[in-house]
């Protein structure tokens, strides 16, 4: 799974990444977490790429309240298309979220083990992920979302058996374009990353607490 991330892109990078106009205000975010707003790229109606800000956690359309949102963080990819929750998201409603990198959580004797990973290059994770509209009784809207996961690569198999789907920026095209409607074209994306462009350390349980959001969350510790 993929359960907190972070994001200390800059508006030029999101730009050049993307495509995207960046938002006004683009702080860094060190612990991110489900139910709080996250940025995504996605294609409007017209098939222009833009930022938007949805909440973490998908609220299908057809659901009742949204609290169903805080269990529907993640998406398999391998059910993805099936799932009732999911099932029209990523047919019609696919997004990337960008991120500087994502922390999983290893067992050990004394408990768990936050580890950070980013890229060895330092370049963003793309994350592929499904967004959905929802209205409430009284006519408010929440633009929500959740993010895809694959098998864990061999780096991320000392940690979790599961990751997020990262995308490569060839795949950026067929995965935000809204004319796809076919799930099976998107099945080659699903491949976990590739664990030599990847590094891993651990840090502080500081991060374990979603209160927390300064630099220490990222802070190695031996």
């Amino acid at each position: 799974m993929c359960g907190r991330f972070t994001s200390l892109l800059s508006p030029e990078l999101l730009e050049s990444v993307y495509g995207v106009r960046p938002p006004a205000a683009l702080a860094p975010r060190y612990n991110i977490a489900p139910t709080q707003q996250v940025h995504i790229v996605r294609e409007d109606d017209a098939g222009t790429r833009e930022c938007a800000e949805t909440r973490w956690g998908l609220v299908p359309h057809w659901a009742k309240d949204m609290s169903i949102g805080n269990k529907l963080i993640n998406a398999r990819c391998e059910t993805v298309a099936g799932k009732p929750s999911f099932r029209s998201a990523i047919r019609h409603r696919r997004c990337i979220v960008p991120a500087s990198g994502f922390f999983e959580w290893a067992a050990a004797p004394k408990g768990k083990v936050p580890h950070y990973i980013t890229a060895r290059d330092g370049s963003p994770f793309s994350i592929a992920g499904i967004w959905e509209t929802w209205k409430d009784p009284e006519g408010g809207v929440l633009e929500s979302c959740a993010l895809l996961t694959t098998a864990a690569n061999s780096l991320m198999a000392t940690i979790h058996e599961r990751m997020p789907v990262i995308l490569q920026p060839s795949d950026f095209e067929i995965w935000l374009d809204r004319s796809v409607t076919d799930p099976q074209k998107l099945q080659r994306i699903y491949q976990p990353y590739p664990a030599e462009l990847m590094q891993e350390r651990p840090v502080s349980t500081f991060v374990n607490s979603p209160a927390h959001s300064g630099e220490e969350c990222i802070h190695p510790v031996t």
